[in-house]
């Protein structure tokens, strides 16, 4: 009876021992007497214990590793202190396990001295630029190395770059000496086009005012030259009208009368005028004059000869 029972107690025991439930992206390293055996997927497994052990646990999941800050002089001698993460995944187990005693700490340690080596080869100001170059040159350099641990390293980025207080200051001193430069640079361009703008305005002010007052001159001279020949014409046909009215029966008589009247309004004119009025000594003066009018029309000009001229130089009307 207590022979069944320490079997049943060994059984129990071998049975604990030998079965193995593996979780969800973990992978376990079976060593049969020390050497590799086998990797356990996850699940239900058996193993023979006092034979097989199991030797490794790894987690197949993407790891965050911080990698601590450290100092770095960049290739114009300009101290930077530098600190990133790193995400890196098992994917080989059995190299996981006998391919480094810590991978870890390699991956960690090839991380730092790999970053500085790359932001030596840099200047200070393209450190801050070329933060996608520094990322990829450190995963491509890390993941080479790590293929012999079973590691995939996936990504790393840098958290921060803090370079000295003096050329803290010393960059933010540039900075503003930027900006102000951009702001002088935007101020005289906006300067520049005022005046452009001002300058192309009054040209297309003088343009339109040039071209008002030549259209102005253009239309008086037009309005002129109308008035001129509306003139013209009635003084021909009034002209034309008194010749017909002058060859009518009584037409010599009414032109003397004419003449008469324009004479005597003359002289009441000129006495109006002036306080002196100068007569003639014989008032039958004016009855000679008016013959002497008369006789001047009636003669009126030959034919193809050029009209009388008026006491002005002008041509004398009929």
């Amino acid at each position: 009876m207590e022979l069944a029972l320490i079997l049943a107690v060994i059984a129990v025991i071998i049975i604990v021992r030998g079965v193995k439930v593996v979780p969800q992206q973990h992978a376990w390293v079976v060593e049969r007497l020390g050497k590799y055996d086998r990797t356990l997927a996850p699940g239900l497994n058996l193993i023979v214990p006092l034979i097989e052990r199991v030797a490794y646990r790894h987690m197949l999941k993407e790891v965050p590793m911080d990698i601590a800050s450290q100092v770095c002089i960049t290739r114009d001698n300009t101290q930077l202190t530098v600190d990133g993460i790193l995400y890196f995944q098992v994917t080989d187990p059995m190299r996981a396990s006998y391919g480094s005693s810590n991978y870890v700490v390699a991956i960690s340690q090839l991380a730092q001295t790999t970053l500085r080596s790359v932001i030596g080869r840099l200047e200070l100001d393209k450190t801050f630029e070329e933060r996608d170059f520094i990322n990829h040159s450190v995963v491509s350099a890390l993941d080479e190395a790590a293929t012999n641990w079973g590691v995939k390293v996936l990504r790393y980025e840098i958290k921060d770059l803090t370079p000295p207080a003096e050329i803290l200051h010393a960059m933010q001193r540039q900075i503003t000496a930027e900006r102000e430069k951009r702001a002088v640079i935007a101020t005289s361009e906006g300067t520049r086009q005022q005046q452009i703008n001002q300058a192309e305005g009054e040209r297309q002010a003088a343009i339109e005012r040039s071209e008002g007052e030549r259209q102005a001159a253009i239309n008086r001279a037009q309005g002129e030259a109308a008035a001129i020949e509306a003139v013209a014409a009635a003084t021909a046909k009034a002209i034309e009208l008194v010749a017909d009215a002058v060859g009518k029966p009584g037409g010599a008589e009414a032109v003397q009368l004419k003449v008469a009247q324009q004479a005597l309004q003359a002289y009441a004119q000129l006495a109006q005028k002036s306080t002196t009025l100068v007569v003639p000594n014989d008032l039958g003066q004016a009855a000679g004059l008016v013959a002497s009018a008369m006789a001047v029309w009636k003669a009126g000009p030959k034919p193809g000869a050029a009209p009388l001229a008026g006491p002005s130089g002008a041509p004398a009307a009929r």
